[in-house]
């Protein structure tokens, strides 16, 4: 029996390792053009990337990887009557299926894994690299097209002569007011500051103007402007939970609870001597509205909070779930075609698991339903395999 389990597992791992490097290889080659064609990277940047993209796309691959393993594996057991030939001997075949289901469940806790690093390591990695190389990106994108454009700024210059902007025109967009200020100068330089995610703009002889109100000139003169490199983005995706380790949200949810904690004592404190004066317009205040908001925002937050491991967890497991429907449904199709039974296999899972995971996922940040809810899909998968294993030992 161990030797049939090792058998079946080194096939197994044959081909998952192999089509798991060809999978993971294409979605990288993938996320590197995305990344390439929106931030303008060169070769050498798009190179220190791959480390922090490769987590993302392995947890994507792994659980496709191994329902396609399965259905290779035990779809050419079945059509060769291997399986057949093993319960007229007495064998039960769960002996053949407990090595896919133990990997499959080793490969759920790395994928849940993979998810916390894809997103808590991963997409700040990419960012650095690129805050990194923010200079060589933009001044590489002016020496080919003469012009470069982000949502914070654009350049567009005559042409580059080494570190020198020949003739540039620069507009930046100002936060919250909407208006604009543009600098056009004789040369200007850049110079960027990865700590402080600050590019700076240093303008010879020109003029400045800010949109609708003043223009000022500086001949023989120097002006400096520094533009933060998406510090208000990171900021929010540092707080945001599907950007966050899962071992801080515990903490995170706790610092919540406490602040709304106090904001309640506030809220009933107010409302008491509302009572007691007979100053119920205290009730309708704007203090009153304020703190009722942020009370509100932060029930928001915590449902997202309490939403996210529970997402990470179960995204994880369907490597497990997906073997458990996948290896059976492979035995009973008895198809030497593993596509036939891999695509037989996916498609119920494409139009049932992923909408029900995208639909628990929506009504759980809102507090609509429990962030147990996610899971919706994982059990119904379960259940379908199991249905599909029972079938597959009685006859």
């Amino acid at each position: 029996m161990r030797m049939l389990s090792r058998y079946i597992l080194l096939e197994l791992l044959k081909v998952f390792g192999l089509t798991l490097g060809i999978m993971t290889l294409m979605f990288i080659l993938i996320g590197l053009v995305r990344e390439a064609n929106e931030q303008g990277l060169e070769p050498t940047q798009v190179v220190q990337i791959i480390p922090f993209i490769l987590p993302d796309a392995l947890r994507y691959t792994v659980p496709a990887t191994i329902l396609l393993s399965a259905c290779m594996v035990y779809g050419r057991m079945s059509s060769s009557n291997e399986i057949t030939a093993l319960k007229s001997l007495g064998i039960s075949p769960m002996v053949v299926l407990w090595p896919v289901l133990i990997l499959s469940f080793v490969l759920s806790i790395a994928t849940v894994w993979l998810n916390d690093l894809a997103v808590s390591w991963g997409r700040a990695g990419v960012r650095r690299v690129v805050l990194e190389s923010v200079e060589e990106i933009v001044y590489g994108m002016l020496r080919s097209q003469r012009t470069y454009s982000s949502r914070s700024f654009s350049i567009v210059v005559k042409r580059v002569e080494g570190r020198k902007l020949i003739s540039p025109t620069i507009t930046l967009q100002t936060n919250g007011k909407g208006q604009s200020v543009t600098m056009s100068s004789e040369e200007a330089e850049l110079r960027s500051d990865a700590d402080e995610g600050t590019l700076t703009i240093v303008c010879r002889n020109g003029e400045l103007e800010v949109e609708g109100q003043a223009r000022i000139y500086f001949h023989n003169d120097v002006l400096e402007r520094s533009i933060p490199l998406d510090q208000g983005n990171v900021v929010a995706e540092e707080t945001h939970p599907s950007y966050m380790a899962m071992n801080v949200i515990p903490k995170a949810i706790d610092d919540l609870r406490k602040e709304m904690g106090s904001e309640h004592d506030e809220m009933a404190a107010v409302a008491a001597l509302g009572m007691m004066t007979g100053d119920f317009a205290q009730l309708a205040s704007p203090e009153w509205n304020t703190i009722d908001y942020v009370l509100r925002s932060n029930q928001e937050k915590i449902y997202r909070l309490e939403t996210e491991p529970h997402r990470r967890w179960s995204n994880g497991f369907s490597c497990l779930c997906f073997a458990l429907v996948g290896a059976p449904l492979a035995i009973r199709l008895r198809n030497s075609d593993f596509l036939t039974s891999f695509f037989l296999c996916f498609l119920p899972i494409l139009f049932v698991y992923y909408p029900l995971l995208a639909f628990g996922v929506d009504f759980a940040k809102n507090g609509t339903l429990p962030a147990q809810s996610v899971w919706a899909g994982n059990v119904i998968l379960i259940a379908a395999g199991a249905w599909i294993l029972r079938k597959v030992i009685r006859y």
